[in-house]
């Protein structure tokens, strides 16, 4: 059996346009996140918990976006929009395991800034090297665990109806919508994922920065808050922009469910998120553009010898 993905739009002047675009924005992730990566592995100031957490929030946007970008490229260039079952199932249990690992490491990353701000003198201590590893490994754990549940209790489902999936990949919400058999059990897993994910996650989040602000409105100085501030606000951006996309996806009603909006939505966090991440967390940070100005230098040292 095979689906038919309609993509962004049917019209040949926009494809046209999304092709070249859509392929840059590909390439800038990627290059984007790899120099992130680089710069933060050879600069050793920089190994410290929270650019460990960085450098697995950028091992997940190229995940992300590598599972929906290539298929969807191949779309547009060659204009066959056929997915076979296995390839769309495939890509729907790689997306939602992306999808939670990034909300469940945003939340671990509002931790690492509660503890840097809130408690500095006891930072070494509750970030130490061993919960660091267990914080990397819960992460992706609990993400493909859960993208396990999902698949398993979707498999079983016969998909009779109209093989149309108006989206650019095999998100759930659209190819659910496909099959002719009682969804109910699916509708309640996804509500306890959305839940135990998405509000949980968000929750936590929204408690670290609680205790941030006001950690941050009790120092004296102006210098000091603009200090502390600009140390969590690339991330508190990041969580503002992912987490409002993907609740507004996820987290209503199936009844009110439009594809022709959410696909667009959608965007926000499988494309230009893994574009945005490593220039929001790169261009405000004055160690990271040290340490990719130190890594460019040495390259072009290399390429002149």
């Amino acid at each position: 059996m095979e689906f038919i993905l309609l993509g962004l739009s049917t019209s040949p002047s926009l494809q046209a346009i999304l092709f070249p675009l859509v392929t840059f924005l590909y390439i800038t992730a990627l290059t984007g996140n790899f120099l992130l990566v680089l710069a933060i592995c050879t600069c050793k100031k920089l190994h410290t918990p929270m650019y460990f957490l960085l450098i697995n929030l950028s091992a997940v946007n190229v995940f992300s976006i590598s599972v929906t970008t290539p298929k969807w490229l191949q779309t547009l260039f060659t204009h066959r929009r056929t997915i076979s079952f296995q390839g769309c199932v495939t890509q729907m249990f790689l997306f939602i395991w992306a999808l939670v690992t990034e909300l469940l490491l945003l939340s671990f990353m509002a931790f690492d800034r509660y503890a840097a701000i809130c408690h500095p003198l006891q930072y070494r201590m509750i970030m130490r090297k061993e919960v660091c590893i267990a914080m990397g490994m819960m992460v992706w754990g609990f993400g493909l665990l859960n993208s396990v549940i999902q698949t398993a209790v979707l498999l079983p489902l016969s998909f009779c109806q109209d093989n149309l999936i108006n989206h650019f990949f095999c998100d759930f919400p659209p190819l659910l919508k496909t099959s002719c058999s009682d969804t109910s059990m699916n509708e309640r897993m996804a509500i306890a994922s959305d839940t135990v994910f998405g509000l949980i996650s968000c929750g936590f989040t929204l408690t670290s920065y609680f205790f941030i602000m006001r950690s941050i409105f009790k120092i004296r100085s102006a210098e000091g808050k603009r200090k502390a501030f600009s140390t969590c606000s690339s991330h508190l951006f990041v969580v503002t922009f992912y987490f409002s996309a993907v609740m507004y996806t996820y987290m209503r009603p199936r009844s009110s469910y439009s594809p022709d909006t959410d696909k667009w939505v959608n965007l926000l966090y499988s494309v230009a998120t893994p574009v945005l991440n490593p220039m929001i967390y790169s261009l405000r940070n004055k160690d990271v553009k040290g340490a990719l100005r130190t890594l460019i230098g040495a390259v072009q040292q290399c390429q002149r010898s």
